[in-house]
Parts: C-alpha cells; structure tokens; sequence
C-alpha cells in the first residue's frame, strides 16, 4: 500500500508530480527565507537547495511524461475510484 501516492488501497493518493511540485514549493519558500543571509553555512545551504530544486524539477518532468505515456496508452486512471492499476502485477 502506498502512503501517499494514489493508488487502489489509496483512492485519496496524490500524483507524483502534484507531491514533488509542493515539496518544490516548499523549498523555494525556505529559499526565499534565507537569501540574503550571507553567512556561509546559510549560502552552503541555499546552493543545495538550488541543485536539489532542479532535480525535483526534472523529476516533476519525468513524472508528468509517465502520466502522459499511460494516459495515451490505457486512457485516465481510475484508482482514485477505486479502479485497478493501469500497469503493474500483483
């Protein structure tokens, strides 16, 4: 089962991409909290925080592009109603 992704035993689940654009947002909001800090653990930090939000970027593209493909492949997902998974084996 998961915990926070949709699926069958969790109807009420998130996409991927919709978890990873608010962690992104999240972390930008930090960012902005710590910007002008010119200490060098706080610009240590916010160098990071840059290199993690471009690859929380790229995964929100790669997670949109599996959408995409099992979208065009076996239409709209149903496991938020309670509809079995569009790929996968038990």
């Amino acid at each position: 089962m998961t915990r926070f992704l949709v699926s069958e035993e969790n109807p009420n689940g998130h996409k991927l991409e919709e978890l990873l654009i608010e962690i992104r947002g999240d972390i930008l909001y930090r960012c902005t909290k710590i910007a002008k800090d010119q200490r060098p653990e706080a610009m240590a930090v916010l160098a990071n925080n840059v290199m993690i939000l471009e690859h929380i970027t790229e995964a929100i593209h790669l997670a949109q592009d599996s959408t995409k493909i099992l979208d065009r492949a076996f239409g709209k997902s149903q496991a938020d109603k309670g509809g079995q998974p569009r790929i996968g084996v038990e």
